[in-house]
């Protein structure tokens, strides 16, 4: 277990390593800062000389690097060209609404999949079974902005029953976590139908029948945990791409989450920002991998982490 514990550890610094790289480089296409922040007057070239240097732009690329990584490993990101705000201030702030939001689109997600996809295994071929494989149909296939824009106006534009947009409590989640759990619901419900279908097929499954277990025990009991290790590898890579692709629904409900912050600085060409954004969604993303692949062992003993996969 430690053994592979450190391989993953050494292998997740490999991951974000390169993704450093990249980010640090292609935003540099993007375009010039300090033209984006003299864009309102005629600057003289003096100005611009003098806020290239104290941007520390003026330097080379290779040595500009060198900054970005001594301050990745001491956790020092630098600070927003914009704000003068530390980058990592600015991400904490953001990190927590952009949680709760990927945390409400799983829960709603669970909440939707997980019976439609185990009443449509067990009623396999029958009218359920076909409106729960319609329905996943129909998630799938509906974009979230404008799932978005239709609760909105429903919800908070007819009725009235909800904010429309923000984060100042639990009201003001609903909204938003409904948008990105059914789009998900449809993905999820397919998967566990498809998991518990392969399980129920199992000859362990047809003993326990046999002795006279009831039905929905051993549809519960038996079959749906065994028929959980694919759904949790998808709910742990689903959490981690949530909390950094939750960007559109963060615009449409005006939810300030890291997507926002991090679209804001590339148009305003706020290097440090998006650099310590993505490289930070990065290093969540391979936790919850490592997290994800640990959980394996506790769902099914007979496998060990690192082994049997």
């Amino acid at each position: 277990m430690l053994s592979y514990i450190i391989r993953r550890i050494f292998h997740a610094v490999l991951v974000v390593f390169a993704i450093s790289i990249i980010v640090f480089f292609s935003i540099r296409l993007t375009g010039d800062p300090v033209a984006v922040m003299f864009s309102a007057g005629e600057p003289t070239q003096e100005a611009i000389d003098q806020l290239t240097e104290e941007l520390g732009l003026d330097k080379p690329l290779y040595v500009q690097y060198g900054v970005f990584m001594k301050g990745l490993l001491t956790f020092d990101l630098g600070e927003s060209f914009r704000s003068g705000i530390p980058v990592m201030t600015l991400i904490l702030e953001r990190a927590w609404p952009t949680f709760v939001l990927a945390l409400g689109g799983i829960f709603v997600a669970l909440l939707i999949a997980f019976p439609v996809g185990i009443i449509s295994a067990v009623k396999r071929d029958t009218f359920l079974d076909f409106g729960g494989r319609v329905f996943s149909l129909i998630g799938i296939s509906f974009p979230n902005f404008w799932l978005g824009f239709m609760l909105i106006l429903i919800f908070a534009v007819n009725l009235q029953w909800l904010p429309a947009s923000g984060f100042e409590g639990f009201s003001y989640l609903i909204l938003p976590s409904i948008t990105l759990g059914l789009i998900l619901s449809g993905v999820l419900a397919r998967l566990v139908r498809s998991s518990m279908l392969e399980v129920l097929n199992q000859q362990y499954i047809r003993t326990a029948k046999s002795k006279g277990i009831s039905k929905w025990k051993v549809i519960l009991k038996h079959a749906f945990r065994n028929a959980l290790l694919p759904t949790v590898t998808f709910i742990g890579l689903q959490f981690g791409a949530l909390l950094g692709g939750t960007v559109i629904v963060e615009q449409v409900f005006s939810w300030p989450g890291i997507g926002r912050l991090i679209i804001d600085a590339i148009n305003q060409r706020d290097y440090p920002v998006v650099q310590g954004g993505i490289v930070f969604l990065a290093l969540v993303m391979v936790v919850v991998n490592l997290l994800v692949d640990l959980s394996y062992s506790l769902i099914d003993p007979r496998i060990k982490a690192g082994k049997g996969k």
